[in-house]
This record gives structure tokens, sequence and C-alpha cells, in this order.
């Protein structure tokens, strides 16, 4: 692995890969709790909508994001800012998109992502119902309670193949520890097996975790350069 976080990050099992980061349960297990329910909203979002608009869309090149629709958060949720042309969806996800962590509730963290066309049709509305969920002040766990019933009942659609997003920006923050990480690609699967693909295994350049919180395997995929065209630091983090 290229560096330590790889190294927690790609551990089987106790691994644990959210859409608005990577988080490890090893480091998870032994840390405080220092956000303990949401704060208040203002936190959470931006400082003025053009900010959020390039911060979104620095998720990926701009040959990408250039033609992808934007979605801003507002305090009545994600709201559409900018139309699209090409497929994709950037929009920054907050921290209630991820894993049951501690840092569920971390106003900081802010992850740029651009969806393809196949993981906005059938991931981002698990997103956007979490978002709702959240800004109604429901509980972390009556967020999951809910998105499983939906899952349940089918009233999320089935994942599509192909589903995937790119997640490349610089000024990414993903949690606490990772902070910007290294900018990567994620396809999401149904329940898939690591091995399947290879991740996860020495000198693979694939890593896989389990989301059982919205009943998927992300593999995740480093790569050379963020979406500004500069090259990624191997020492960071």
């Amino acid at each position: 692995m290229r560096n330590k976080t790889a190294s927690i990050i790609a551990l089987p099992i106790v691994t644990q890969i959210a859409v608005p980061g990577v988080i490890s349960r090893a480091q998870a297990q032994g840390a405080d709790k220092p956000y303990p329910a949401m704060a208040p909203l203002n936190q959470y979002l931006a400082a003025d909508e053009n900010s959020e608009i390039a911060l979104a869309r620095s998720a990926a090149a701009k040959s990408i994001s250039d033609g992808a629709e934007v979605l801003v958060l507002t305090p009545q949720g994600y709201q559409t800012a900018a139309k699209g042309a090409n497929g994709f969806v950037c929009m920054v996800l907050r921290s209630w998109t991820g894993p049951d962590d501690p840092q569920f509730w971390n106003p900081k963290i802010r992850s740029p992502i651009c969806f393809n066309a196949a993981a906005a049709r059938t991931y981002l509305p698990i997103v956007l119902m979490r978002t709702k969920l959240a800004l109604a002040g429901k509980s972390k766990d009556e967020i999951f309670r809910s998105v499983e019933s939906a899952l349940d009942k089918k009233e999320l659609p089935a994942l599509e193949p192909a589903a995937m997003c790119y997640m490349m920006s610089k000024q990414q923050y993903l949690n606490d520890q990772a902070k910007s990480w290294h900018p990567h690609l994620m396809f999401f699967v149904p329940n898939a097996v690591a091995e399947a693909w290879g991740a996860n295994l020495p000198g693979s350049p694939i890593l896989a975790g389990s989301d059982p919180e919205d009943r998927l395997t992300v593999f995740m995929v480093p790569v050379r350069h963020w979406s500004d065209g500069s090259a990624d630091s191997p020492s960071q983090n």
C-alpha cells in the first residue's frame, strides 16, 4: 500500500468504506465520540452557493464536471443549482451519508463527489433520503431504520450495474483521520465479494469495504492526479 492510511483502510472485515469518504473501523473503535448529535444546521451549510458549486465540480475533471448537474445543500435539502447535460451529478456530501460511525454528525466533513448516470439514478436517492431525514431532526438510528425499511419495500431503486463516482477534489475533507486522503474512484456493487475483484489483496490497487447500511460493497481505486491535474503526493496521510 502507498501509505499507512491506505494499509489501515484495506484491512478486510474491519474496514468500512462509505460515500463521504473512507472510515476505518479500527480507528473508530478506539475513538472518543466528539459528535454525539447533529450540530446546528449552519455548520453544515456552505457560505454561499457559488462556493459550493465550485467545490462540487472539483470532484472530477472539467471535461466531466462542466457538463454535470450540480446540487447544493440548503435548509430544505439538496437542490439543483446548475443544470447538466451529460448525465453526471456533482455535489458535496455531508457526514450523515456515512456509516454507523462516531463521525456521523461531524460538521467539518465535505466530500465533493460526481456520480455517473447509473449512480445518480440508483444511489443518489439514498443520499437524498438520508439528507431529508437528517434535516428533519431524525437520529442516526432513525435514519438507518428508515432507509432499511425503504429498501425492504423497494421504495428505493435497485442499484444499477456500472454505478460509480469520482472523488478527486484536492479540497475534500473525508473525516478527521483521512482528511483529503487521495484522489480516487468508487464503484458501487450490491453486496459483492472483494476477492472477486482482486480487492484488498497484497499489491492490488483496489480497496473494498462493506456498506451494510446501504446494502452494497464499495470498491475504491486511488488515482495519481487530482481533478485539477496536479499530482497526488504518495506521502499524504
